[in-house]
């Protein structure tokens, strides 16, 4: 598997989820997102020690989620480019933790605003037949996959969780009484 193929890699296997669980190997995968790295870029970038993202690399291989790209000579030296075996993941149906692990992911990358900084969370309720729910889990779906822009400006980071899920709120009966009115 390469890189940038186009299909996301099915996670379903307890070593990739307990991969992916750790933080520091999580920071990896997101760090690989932007481009294949060294150990020496990947330290640099998560201001950690070589042996410590050596290990955590390590793990990430094992685990099939990611792969020795390259290597390139360099002053006496090899340097081992690492990359994704895929920018997407996704769950296999198997994998009924999925949601959870997302959320859990998606809370340990949460960072306060800074002043300026744009954010925005919130929990909505919708209220909608099967058939406007599957129309909008499609469109959720169509704007996943749109591609990321590369065209070398700065941007920062920013992280989006969506989800469309079937809520446990239990619903009201039809009231024959109109408001207002007393029995």
């Amino acid at each position: 598997m390469s890189d940038d193929q186009a299909e996301p890699l099915a996670l379903r296997s307890p070593e990739q989820f307990k991969a992916l669980g750790h933080p520091v190997r999580h920071r990896i995968v997101n760090v690989l997102r932007q481009r294949p790295a060294t150990l020496r870029q990947l330290s640099t970038a998560l201001g950690l020690a070589k042996g410590t993202v050596g290990y955590h690399v390590r793990v990430l291989c094992e685990a099939d989620l990611i792969h020795l790209k390259q290597t390139r000579q360099v002053r006496g030296g090899t340097e081992q480019y690492f990359a994704l075996v895929s920018h997407d993941f996704t769950f296999h149906e198997d994998a009924h933790n999925g949601p959870q692990f997302l959320i859990n992911a998606a809370l340990g990358e949460m960072l306060p605003a800074r002043p300026g900084q744009a954010e925005h969370t919130a929990l909505r309720h919708l209220w909608l037949s099967q058939e406007q729910a599957h129309a909008l889990a499609a469109r959720l779906g169509e704007q996943e996959a749109e591609p990321h822009a590369a065209d070398g400006t700065h941007r920062e980071p920013y992280g989006l969780l969506v989800s469309l899920f079937p809520a446990d709120i239990p619903t009201l009966e039809d009231d024959t009484i109109a408001p207002g009115e007393g029995a």
